[in-house]
């Protein structure tokens, strides 16, 4: 028969070991109490040895990372309200981007990077005497031998290429045929190519407006010799703050009158413009709609009546101006330049506050600093380029975003293509009626102002950087009537009178009535 004694034994086989087998009652439990103190003050020894190393250990690790991440803070603080180490003092005539380099060595870096080859459409060529350029871009008027056709007596019908990085701004600009004695260009051509605070500080002795001026009213090689260097850290940015800044004498005037359109009087903008704004602002100093006004070929944007291409249509008409004479249709047509921001601004990312920058010179992080990249590329060169700029807004994945812009551009180029070919169906029928006489003098008249028209807006798109992205619904709509300006000229040397823009007897409802 078993007892509790037994059944202790059989749980824990220890405890019989340290036990007299002849003891039992009282006696058994003293003894087995004064083994439990045994045992718990061995254990309680070895505890008192490790405890204290333990609790050393952890305060010293704990310590550490505190004062890692104090340390690391602090850096990190420093680092956003220093973003930049001053190496050497600039002031308004340091011009060469190699001294504000010394301070801002990654965004240097990344500005000189814009002499690669981002869109592969670099081409080896054989340097000679007149052009000792390596490599062109390729030529867009052999691609789109439609548009040489509809610039025909002008210098782009000889030579226009794809357009590459800041770098090679004046050097393409210098070594085009366009810039040759052929076609006696003025120096106002260099506002957009060269650095140009440099040159209106000579040209002014000082004073920046007055040597705008001079410089416009010279030829381009009398200007070109003043000029030191392609786009420069001092044309976008004070020497002393780093703010961004318009330095172009004709944005400022130009962004004054699209203002004043909008109702808002007396618009400066270097005092008036948001840092976003300016975001946009310095880009469009040059990647804009522009001529050269009056003897003294001043630059001049067309904006007084606001920025769509009609309002550059209207503004040109009521000024009388004309680009040149259509060599087969005699037609005194427009030469649209690069309407990057006037397209821009009419789009789904002008409207939500989406800058310039904010897509071509995409955020990155250095440290606590943030560093707008100044390479200046096509968001689309690379995975990483669309997460740092579209992904930001956007939920999809890189390659669902590249689909995205493919489809956008190639509605666009369907478009244009189809504006292109009434275009120069309009062209071959003018040429052909002037020299048969099968159309009357008002007839001629009527077909080559829609040739002006259409020509413009096809003109605009097609010399648009975007490729129809930055404004996709409206750039289509453009081409839509730009394609019904060319059909009817047509038709109008065929004695038609043409209807345009008719709408329906009661206007389409396009949202749903609210009752507001």
């Amino acid at each position: 028969m078993s007892t509790e004694r037994d059944n202790a034994a059989m749980e824990d086989p220890g405890l019989d070991a340290d036990l007299d087998p002849d003891l039992d009652g009282a006696d058994g439990a003293a003894q087995a109490a004064k083994a439990d103190a045994a045992g718990g003050v061995r254990k309680a020894g070895r505890a008192q040895k490790w405890v204290p190393a333990l609790v050393l250990v952890v305060v010293a690790v704990a310590a550490g990372a505190v004062t890692w991440m104090l340390t690391t803070i602090f850096e990190h603080k420093q680092e956003s309200a220093s973003p930049f180490t001053e190496v050497v003092e600039l002031s308004d005539t340091t011009y060469d981007p190699a001294i504000w380099g010394q301070n801002f060595p990654i965004q240097y870096e990344q500005y000189r990077k814009t002499i690669e080859d981002t869109d592969g459409d670099f081409i080896a060529v054989t340097p000679t005497a007149e052009d000792p350029r390596e490599y062109h871009t390729i030529s867009r008027i052999e691609s789109e031998t439609r548009a040489q056709r509809m610039w025909r007596g002008y210098a782009f019908a000889v030579d226009y290429t794809e357009p590459r990085g800041h770098e090679w701004a004046l050097v393409d600009q210098r070594y085009t045929e366009r810039t040759d004695e052929r076609f006696n260009q003025p120096g106002t051509c260099l506002n957009c190519h060269a650095s140009m605070p440099e040159v209106y500080d000579e040209l002014g002795d000082g004073d920046r407006e007055a040597g705008f001026h001079a410089m416009n009213a010279m030829s381009y090689d009398e200007a070109y010799e003043h000029t030191s260097s392609s786009i420069a850290c001092i044309d976008c940015h004070d020497p002393q703050t780093m703010e961004l800044t318009i330095t172009r004498p004709a944005f400022i005037d130009g962004i004054r009158k699209a203002k004043a359109a909008e109702g808002i009087a007396d618009y400066d903008v270097n005092r008036d413009a948001t840092n976003q704004e300016m975001r946009s602002y310095v880009c469009a100093q040059c990647h804009v709609e522009y001529y050269f006004a009056g003897d003294s070929k001043t630059l001049t944007f067309p904006w007084d009546k606001g920025l769509t291409v009609y309002d550059a249509m209207d503004y040109y008409d009521e000024v009388g101006w004309t680009d040149f004479t259509h060599e087969e249709s005699g037609a005194e047509v427009l030469k649209a330049q690069h309407p990057d921001f006037e397209t821009w601004a009419q789009g789904i990312h002008a409207e939500n506050g989406v800058t310039c920058a904010d897509c071509h010179m995409a955020y990155s992080r250095e440290g606590a600093a943030k560093v707008s990249n100044h390479q200046i590329m096509s968001p689309m060169v690379s995975d990483e380029s669309i997460n740092a700029s579209c992904l930001t807004c956007h939920h999809s994945t890189a390659a669902q975003m590249r689909e995205r812009v493919e489809v956008i551009q190639t509605r666009w180029q369907g478009s244009l293509n189809v504006s292109f070919t009434a275009l120069d169906a309009l062209i071959t029928d003018i040429t052909a009626a002037d020299e048969d006489g099968s159309a009357s003098a008002d007839e001629l008249a009527t077909a080559r102002d829609y040739q002006r028209k259409a020509q413009f807006v096809i003109d605009y798109s097609f010399s648009e950087n975007g490729r129809g992205f930055h404004a996709p619904a409206y750039s289509i709509s453009i081409l839509n009537q730009a394609t019904d300006w060319a059909r009817s000229g047509q038709l109008a040397l065929r004695g038609v009178e043409v209807d345009n823009g008719i709408g329906p007897a009661i206007p389409e409802q396009h949202l749903p009535d609210t009752g507001d």
